[in-house]
C-alpha cells in the first residue's frame, strides 16, 4: 500500500475548472520527484463543493485543497508529499481538518453519495471494496423476489425523481403484472436547469445504479434494462460504458449470475435532451425510437410499458438507494428521515449561495438549514429572498418558510415539489416576476405541443408575463394569468404541463406585490427588468472621466471630457448597464422606474 493516496476530483464541475489540467502537472511532479512508487493518485467522481474546484484530497492527513491550479501542483508535491508539511494558502477551512467536521459536510447524511468522490469510478475493484454487489449476491442466493421487495417496503423509499410514488409499490405492481418479457429502465433523462444529482451519481459511483437495476430486475422479474441518460452528459456515459464492460466480464451482467438461474443485461439509450422525455411514457416511446411525447395513462408502464410489455421505471437516485438498504435492512432507512419522507434525499445547490454543489442530506431538514448551514448562507452581504425547489416546475418559496421542513408533503402544502432536487437560491437582486417568466419560458419551449392545454397555455402565459415586465400589464392581465395556470395545472396530459405552473402560482402566492409594482408603478423594486429602470449620473459625483461615453454603445451617455457632469439621454438609452460598470466613481445609478 503507498504512503499518500490523493483523491482528485474528477467530476464534470471539476473538469470543466481544469481539474485534468491539475493531475497532468501533479503527476508530471510526483515523476520528478522519484514519488510514483509512494503516492496513489486516484481520479473520483463529485465530492460534492462544486464552487470550490479543482479540489483535492490528500489521506492520511485529510488535507482538503480546493481550488487548485496547475502551478500548485509543484508545490504540493514538494511541500506535502516530499516533505510532509500540508501547504496550508489551499486548504480550504483550518489546520487540514478531517473532512466531515467542514460545515459543508457536518450536516450531510452520505448514503447514495457514499462512493461518490472517494473511489474510482472506472475500477469495479474499488467498487468490490466497498460492499459492492454483496446486495446481489445477497438477494440472489437468500431472498425471494417477494422478500426483496417486502424490504423495500418497509424502507418506505419513494421514487426519487419527483412525484415520489412508494417505490415499493410500483415494484409489486410490475412483479404482479401478466405477460413476459419484462423490462427494467433506468431514467437518467435530468433536465432541469441547475440540476446535477443524477449526472453526479452515474460519473461517480456507476455500478451501484448498476446493481440497483439488477436487483430490481431479480425482484419484478425481468432481464433485461435500460439506461436512459442525456447525451449532454458525455461522463457519465463513457463511466456507464466502462461500469458495464466490466461487470459483464466478471458475470455481474449477463447469464446465471453468481451461478444462479437469474439472467439479466443492461443497454444504454442517448436521449437527444427533450426535456419531456423525464416523464416516464414519453421516455418509453423515445427508446422504442418514437418522438417523445407522453401517453394517457391508463395503462401505467407496470402493465403496459416498453413494447407494451410490464415495465418498471425509477430514476438513477432510486436505484442507487436499493444495494444500501439491502446490505443495511429496511428498517435502517426507515430510521432516517420523517414518518411519510424517508431516507435521505440528494440535492444540487445553486444560484446566489456560498456553497454551490452537490449534497446529501436526511429527509425532513428545514429549508434554512439546508441554505445557511450546509450551503452557507448568501454571499456578498446580500439578503436572502426566496429559494426555488423542484425545478421549473417546483415553486418559489419566501424567507417566512425557511423552517418548513423538507419533504413531499410539506413542499406540495407551500406551492413548490421535491423534484429530481433541484434547489435555486435567491437574493435581494432578483426579480420574481422575471423569475417566473424565466421558468415557464424554459417549460414552454420544451412542450412537446400534444395537448392544447400545454402547447398554448404556456404560451398564452408567457405573453402575459412578457407585458408585465415590460411595463405593459393590467390588472385583467393578473387574473387571467391565474386563470390559465390553474387551467393548465389542471387539463394538461402528463406531469410537464401540470406542474409547469407552479413558478407563476407561488410567485403570485408570496411576492404578488411585485407583480403589483410591475403593473402599477411600472416600475421593477429589483431593478431587473429592462424596460422598467432607468440609468442618470448624479452630477455631483461625475468626474468626466469619459468612460461611460465611451462604454455607451449608443451614445446615451453625452458629455466632455473634464466638463462635469455627464448625462444619459434616455430615448438613446438602451438599459444595457455599461456606463454603471465603467464608472469608478459611482456617479452612475441604476433606478426602478421609467424615465424620459
Amino acid at each position: 500500500m503507498k504512503r499518500l493516496q490523493v483523491l482528485l476530483c474528477s467530476g464534470s464541475a471539476c473538469q470543466s475548472a481544469g481539474a485534468l489540467e491539475v493531475k497532468r502537472a501533479l503527476v508530471e511532479a510526483i515523476t520528478d520527484l522519484g514519488l510514483h512508487e509512494e503516492v496513489q493518485l486516484v481520479e473520483t467522481g463529485c465530492m460534492g463543493p462544486c464552487e470550490f474546484g479543482p479540489i483535492l484530497l490528500v489521506y492520511p492527513e485529510g488535507a482538503y485543497y480546493v481550488r487548485v491550479k496547475p502551478q500548485d501542483a509543484r508545490q504540493i508535491a514538494e511541500e506535502h508529499f516530499l516533505k510532509g508539511r500540508v501547504v496550508r494558502r489551499l486548504l480550504w477551512s483550518g489546520p487540514a481538518p478531517e473532512p466531515r467536521t467542514l460545515p459543508f459536510f457536518a450536516r450531510q447524511k452520505k448514503v447514495v453519495l457514499s462512493n461518490c468522490g472517494q473511489i474510482d469510478p472506472e475500477k469495479i475493484e474499488e467498487y468490490i471494496a466497498q460492499g459492492g454487489y454483496e446486495a446481489l449476491a445477497k438477494v440472489l442466493t437468500q431472498m425471494t423476489p417477494t422478500e426483496v421487495i417486502a424490504e423495500i417496503t418497509r424502507s418506505g423509499l419513494r421514487g426519487r425523481g419527483g412525484a415520489g410514488f412508494p417505490t415499493g409499490r410500483k415494484w409489486q405492481a410490475v412483479h404482479d403484472a401478466p405477460g413476459r418479457p419484462k423490462y427494467v429502465i433506468c431514467n437518467g433523462d435530468e433536465g432541469d436547469p441547475g440540476a446535477f444529482m443524477d449526472r453526479a451519481i452515474l460519473e461517480g459511483d456507476p455500478h451501484s445504479v448498476l446493481e440497483g437495476m439488477a436487483i430490481a430486475a431479480y425482484a419484478v422479474g425481468a432481464e433485461k434494462g435500460y439506461i436512459y441518460v442525456r447525451a449532454e452528459y458525455p461522463l457519465a456515459v463513457k463511466r456507464l460504458e466502462v461500469a458495464i464492460a466490466q461487470a459483464r466480464k466478471l458475470g455481474l451482467l449477463g447469464a446465471r449470475i453468481f451461478d444462479t438461474d437469474f439472467s439479466f443485461d443492461v443497454e444504454l439509450r442517448i436521449g437527444a435532451g427533450a426535456f419531456v422525455c423525464g416523464e416516464e411514457t414519453a421516455l418509453i416511446a423515445s427508446i422504442e425510437g418514437r418522438r417523445g411525447e407522453p401517453r394517457p395513462r391508463p395503462p401505467y408502464p407496470a402493465t403496459s410499458g416498453l413494447f407494451g410489455k410490464p415495465t418498471l421505471i425509477n430514476n438513477v437516485e432510486t436505484f442507487a438507494n436499493v444495494r444500501h438498504i439491502i446490505l443495511n435492512g429496511g428498517d435502517w432507512f426507515a430510521q432516517m428521515g420523517t414518518a411519510t419522507s424517508k431516507g435521505t434525499k440528494v440535492f444540487a445547490l445553486a444560484g446566489q449561495v456560498k456553497n454551490t454543489g452537490l449534497v446529501e442530506v436526511p429527509m425532513g431538514i428545514t429549508l434554512r438549514e439546508l441554505i445557511f448551514e450546509v450551503g452557507g448562507g448568501v454571499p456578498q452581504g446580500r439578503k436572502f429572498k426566496a429559494v426555488q425547489i423542484g425545478g421549473p416546475s417546483g415553486g418559489c418559496l419566501p424567507e417566512s418558510l425557511l423552517d418548513v421542513p423538507i419533504d413531499y408533503e410539506s413542499l406540495k402544502e407551500y406551492g413548490a415539489i421535491m423534484g429530481s432536487g433541484g434547489v435555486i437560491v435567491l437574493d435581494d437582486t432578483s426579480c420574481m416576476v422575471n423569475v417566473a417568466k424565466f421558468f415557464l419560458e424554459f417549460t414552454a419551449d420544451e412542450s412537446c405541443g400534444k395537448c392544447v392545454p400545454c402547447r398554448v397555455g404556456t404560451r398564452l402565459m408567457l405573453g402575459i408575463l412578457t407585458r408585465i415586465t415590460q411595463g405593459q400589464g393590467t390588472d385583467q392581465d393578473l387574473r387571467e394569468l391565474e386563470r390559465l395556470a390553474t387551467l393548465v395545472k389542471e387539463a394538461s396530459l402528463c406531469g410537464l404541463g401540470q406542474t409547469a405552473p407552479n413558478p407563476v402560482l407561488s410567485t403570485l402566492r408570496y411576492f404578488r406585490e411585485e407583480y403589483l409594482a410591475h403593473i402599477h408603478d411600472k416600475a421593477c423594486p429589483a431593478g431587473v427588468c429592462p424596460d422598467l429602470i432607468h440609468y442618470d449620473i448624479q452630477a455631483e459625483l461625475c468626474r468626466a472621466c469619459d468612460l461611460c461615453r465611451r462604454a455607451c454603445p449608443t451614445g446615451a451617455a453625452q458629455g466632455t471630457p473634464r466638463q462635469p457632469p455627464y448625462r444619459i439621454v434616455q430615448e438613446l438609452c438602451i438599459r444595457c448597464g455599461a456606463c454603471l460598470e465603467a464608472c469608478p466613481f459611482g456617479a452612475v445609478v441604476k433606478r426602478p422606474g421609467r424615465k424620459g
